[in-house]
């Protein structure tokens, strides 16, 4: 198991280089390939091993730190992750390029990853599944979009801010709430577009905005489906079990 903490956890008195060695260092791996995993995975998370493998943990900044942390944690090729709010102590702009980093960094390497946060948003963006605690039991384990849409009770529900609706749809992925395409349903170029990833409510401003009777869904530059005020309607209701809403 690889584990990577909220503040980092890099040793400061161990480069860069030296910090990722940590776990093949104890697993006796020789030099060769331990430098070639290295620099592997300096530029696996983005970092150029010629300019930084060198470097001490304070010559870097927050989010280069937590890159360095990712790539110590999954340098033995670990079958589990495990993350411990990896990035709540980060400014919102470099919070929000790690989140998308790590999507693609998972897509990569397929590994599981326990993530652990208290941000309901980071979760729906980056989980497959999600846990709710409370108190030390789990009240709810889901999907995402059923955590939001069909909270298991009031505390879920007041955590995804299912009284909010411009709050859920920020939270329900556009590739949810869509209306699939069929063959030989016709796109038009004129018609507004917006790639996956992306969530219902800036779609709802795009449809607000310009009048068009449904924002086309693309999935790598390819049309999959659409979004139009019925579609987003029929998400914007959630259902509490056992307690209406």
């Amino acid at each position: 198991m690889g584990y990577v903490i909220q503040q980092g956890g890099l040793f400061p008195h161990y480069t860069v280089a030296q910090n990722v060695a940590v776990v093949p260092g104890l697993l006796r791996w020789d030099k060769a390939r331990t430098a070639a995993r290295v620099d592997e995975l300096l530029r696996l998370v983005g970092l150029p091993p010629e300019e930084y493998r060198s470097r001490y943990p304070s010559q870097l900044s927050g989010g280069q730190q937590q890159r360095v942390g990712i790539a110590r944690a999954i340098a033995a090729g670990p079958g589990t992750l495990l993350m411990d709010e990896p990035f709540g102590a980060l400014d919102a702009i470099t919070r929000g390029r790690l989140q998308e980093e790590l999507r693609e960094l998972h897509e990569r390497l397929g590994q599981t990853i326990v993530f652990v946060t208290h941000d309901i948003d980071e979760a729906a963006k980056l989980a497959d599944r999600i846990a709710v605690m409370r108190e030390g039991a789990v009240v709810q384990f889901d999907t995402p979009v059923n955590v939001i849409m069909q909270p298991a009770e009031r505390f879920v529900a007041e955590l995804v801010g299912a009284d909010d609706l411009l709050r859920r749809l920020s939270l329900v992925s556009a590739a949810t709430a869509m209306i699939a395409l069929r063959p030989g349903d016709a796109v038009t170029p004129s018609e507004p577009a917006i790639d996956l990833p992306m969530r219902v409510r800036p779609v709802l401003s795009m449809l607000l905005e310009t009048g068009a009777p449904r924002v086309i869904v693309r999935d790598k530059g390819e049309p999959v489906g659409y979004l139009d005020l019925p579609a987003i309607q029929a998400v914007s209701i959630p259902h509490v079990a056992g307690n209406g809403l």
